[in-house]
């Protein structure tokens, strides 16, 4: 039974990897350089748990609310369900490497001005959402694939005020504020 499972989730992978190439030869480079006025905060949320501090991160950048985005991901190992709207996990994808969940889907069709992927490995399922995502400039970190960002930061994600200064530098060089 086991093995029957783990060959599925190799082909899962092995999917959102090649869906993740496709989706980067299609990217939409030409408004790459908008000023920031939405932003997008895709997580995982093993590494980061505390999303309030990214909405007011958010209004220190001057943005509203209403213009911030939080999405979540976890992988389950075991079925359970969740009442959290803007999570989505290994789950809801299938192994041909598609998206089996509405508010992800509306996530990725929004045309954030700035989507920052708040993850620092390899992760198919989130590069595979970082790819289809329609975010006009995208951060990352060190550690990501490279290919999924226009501007990676070497920075301990524990560090959120170190974060928040980095991120502030780039985006005042890059006139996004």
């Amino acid at each position: 039974m086991w093995g029957i499972a783990l060959m599925f989730d190799k082909l899962k992978r092995k999917a959102l990897k090649r869906q993740t190439d496709k989706n980067l030869e299609n990217r939409d480079l030409s408004q790459r350089n908008e000023p920031l006025k939405t932003i997008g905060y895709l997580v995982d949320e093993v590494i980061f748990q505390d999303f309030e501090r990214l909405y007011d991160f958010s209004e220190e950048l001057g943005l509203l609310r209403k213009n911030t985005t939080v999405y979540t991901f976890i992988e389950l190992k075991k079925k359970a369900p969740s009442l959290i709207q803007n999570q989505i996990n290994n789950r809801h994808f299938t192994w041909k490497g598609n998206i089996n969940n509405q508010n992800a889907n509306e996530f990725l069709d929004d045309p954030f001005d700035v989507l920052v992927g708040i993850y620092t490995s390899k992760n198919e399922f989130l590069d595979v959402m970082m790819s289809l995502s329609k975010a006009k400039f995208k951060v990352g970190f060190a550690g990501a694939d490279e290919r999924l960002f226009d501007l990676l930061i070497d920075i301990d994600l524990q560090d959120f005020d170190k974060f928040k200064s980095e991120f502030i530098k780039y985006l005042r060089i890059l006139n996004k504020i």
